[in-house]
């Protein structure tokens, strides 16, 4: 029943009766704040230095995918360098950095036009004193968004890859990226993908990504373990006993599992949350209710208590 209930959300995540339905009642923009910083810059940079002061270390996306516009491509770039001047002191160290999504920054409208927007929030990036991982999207984009980042490398060799534990194709890419100085964050993936390219079933995807974590610790990479699963942070804990911290890190969700990351955070671990903010929510948000029944248990519950 989890696998149904999620294919059917990721359904309607792509659908604008849906997305009309869900934007108008009256609860959701309350409960989408528990996922979502809020839709300014302001609220970006108070939800950082909130989450700064805990001990935690953070990454910001700015809510938007899709793009098919080239003004609305640099509205996102404007966005992102607005966004990095104003966190100042927050980014230093890679305390703050930015995870951007290529289809926000014209990846579907021509390649180049993609590369040299990524290139502008690059250069925006170093100059703040950290630096930007490239989010993954759909496979139909998977190869484009890793080409561009072979290419961002070249000038940045810091930027961040993301690889999804739910593709057939994810082990090979993590044995490929699991290089010196390469940040990868395998996370368990959250768009509706077919059979032919993706495991549908949970044990299936839980599976596929403890052997990639295990490729990616064996690697001499900087693995991010973006996962909310107790027994994929256990198995982080013990693949990394070898380790030293601060040479991979742990990631999760703004808004979820809290005390976990403050547990984390409190033994010494990297923590660090991603952080979404922007008024395009709804693709965002819908994706946090199909990852786990809990999400869709709390925002029920929620309706039900403004009823």
């Amino acid at each position: 029943m989890p696998d149904v209930l999620r294919q059917v959300i990721l359904a309607a995540s792509r659908s604008g009766t849906t997305r009309s339905l869900v934007e108008r009642a009256p609860i959701t923009r309350s409960v989408v704040r528990r996922f979502v910083s809020g839709a300014t810059v302001d609220d970006a940079v108070k939800a950082t230095r909130d989450l700064l002061a805990s001990g935690r270390v953070v990454t910001l996306d700015h809510l938007g995918e899709d793009t098919r516009d080239r003004a609305q491509a640099q509205r996102t770039v404007d966005a992102y360098v607005t966004l990095l001047t104003a966190l100042g002191e927050l980014t230093s160290g890679g305390r703050a950095e930015v995870s951007v999504k290529l289809s926000a920054v014209g990846q579907a409208l021509d390649e180049p036009l993609a590369l040299a927007n990524a290139t502008t929030i690059c250069e925006a990036a170093r100059a703040a004193g950290t630096t930007v991982t490239l989010d993954m999207e759909d496979h139909t984009t998977t190869d484009s968004t890793l080409g561009t980042l072979r290419e961002l490398r070249k000038d940045f060799p810091t930027t961040g890859a993301v690889v999804q534990a739910y593709l057939h194709r994810t082990e090979a890419d993590c044995k490929d990226l699991a290089t010196a100085g390469s940040r990868v964050r395998l996370c368990k993936g959250a768009y509706k993908e077919p059979a032919s390219v993706a495991y549908q079933a949970m044990p299936d995807v839980d599976a596929s990504y403890e052997r990639c974590l295990r490729v990616l610790f064996a690697g001499e990479g900087y693995p991010m373990v973006a996962s909310h699963d107790p027994k994929l942070i256990a198995l982080t804990g013990e693949l990394a006993a070898s380790r030293e911290k601060g040479t991979y890190e742990y990631q999760m969700l703004y808004g979820i599992r809290p005390q976990e990351q403050e547990r984390l955070a409190a033994a010494g671990e990297t923590m660090r949350v991603y952080v979404p903010y922007g008024d395009e929510w709804y693709g965002y948000f819908m994706r946090r209710l199909a990852e786990r029944p809990a999400n869709v248990a709390f925002f029920l519950r929620a309706l039900r208590s403004k009823t």
